[in-house]
């Protein structure tokens, strides 16, 4: 029997950085978490400590500050795939590979009695942007994405027609309430693309399919908005969801004489059904290297 290193890759995680965009009075806030990750040719320090190859993580977290004073923060996508090149570099040649993972935070401008304030900002709620760059060689895939975008039907959703097995409890229901709190990533197929725009195309998609199709199940229409997408982006391969079913209950009133038609509810935090899947071209190859990482999705 032998025994060899494995995939390997290593790097400095969660690195936070918030910068000011100052070339104007009007600035602009971009709050993130990077984390940036090199494979290559590194046995040598798994097999022996010597450390005569590795790029330090704190090297890492310090090109994060780096190139975001010497070239600016644009958009996560634009930043992530920079932090890639600048490893996958001639200049390195034990650096096969990057992994470059963000995530950003949201703030919206203030809103005063003069209008949307230049410099005093508050926090958006839950939802993060995602992006996840991968790059070997020569070779570069982005995917994009979004996590925590809570979204609710107060009506246009039944779910019925399901087994009545052993130990089923569950009513069908031909009006409930649907929410979801909605992660999903898409993976690019190039990029030359205008990330923001690209980025707001994809969500308000999702959003309009999830609001317009009348729901079955989750399942439908989780597959309803990836289908949506696909069809009104060419430029997307495949999109992958995490979806749990954000659980409403109608309260029984009856022990004290009240009726409740669809108006009073208990709203679940835990156990909860979690739908995930993938929905992709058929006529586009697979890359799940790309994905390796990226935990809660198929």
């Amino acid at each position: 029997m032998g025994i060899v290193l494995g995939t390997n890759r290593y790097g400095k995680a969660e690195v936070r950085l918030v910068h000011v965009d100052r070339s104007t009075p009007r600035h602009v806030v971009t709050d993130v978490n990077v984390t940036s990750q090199l494979f290559g040719d590194f046995a040598d320090t798994f097999h022996t400590g010597s450390n005569a190859a590795v790029i330090a993580t704190d090297t890492q977290k310090n090109t994060v500050y780096a190139l975001a004073r010497t070239g600016g923060f644009t958009t996560i996508e634009e930043f992530a795939l920079r932090m890639a090149r600048h490893f996958v570099d001639p200049r390195y040649p034990q650096v096969g590979g990057a992994r470059q993972e963000i995530e950003q935070y949201s703030w919206d401008r203030v809103d005063t009695a003069d209008g949307p304030h230049d410099h005093a900002f508050v926090r958006a709620g839950t939802e993060t942007r995602t992006v996840v760059v991968t790059r070997h060689g020569d070779t570069e895939t982005v995917i994009s994405g979004l996590t925590d975008l809570v979204v609710l039907k107060s009506t246009g959703s039944e779910f019925h027609g399901f087994p009545q097995v052993e130990y089923t409890s569950l009513v069908e229901t031909d009006d409930r309430i649907l929410a979801t709190s909605v992660s999903a990533r898409w993976r690019h197929l190039g990029t030359d693309v205008d990330w923001d725009a690209s980025f707001a195309a994809v969500r308000a998609t999702m959003l309009d399919r999830f609001a317009q199709i009348h729901s079955l199940s989750l399942q439908q229409t989780l597959y309803a908005m990836g289908e949506a997408v696909l069809e009104a982006h060419p430029g997307i391969a495949e999109i992958r969801f995490s979806m749990p079913n954000k659980h409403h209950f109608l309260v029984d009133l009856s022990p004290w004489g009240l009726d409740n038609p669809n108006e009073v509810w208990f709203a679940a935090d835990r156990p909860y059904g979690l739908i995930e899947a993938a929905v992709t071209r058929d006529d586009v190859s697979a890359d799940d290297g790309a994905w390796a990482g990226i935990a809660g999705f198929c």
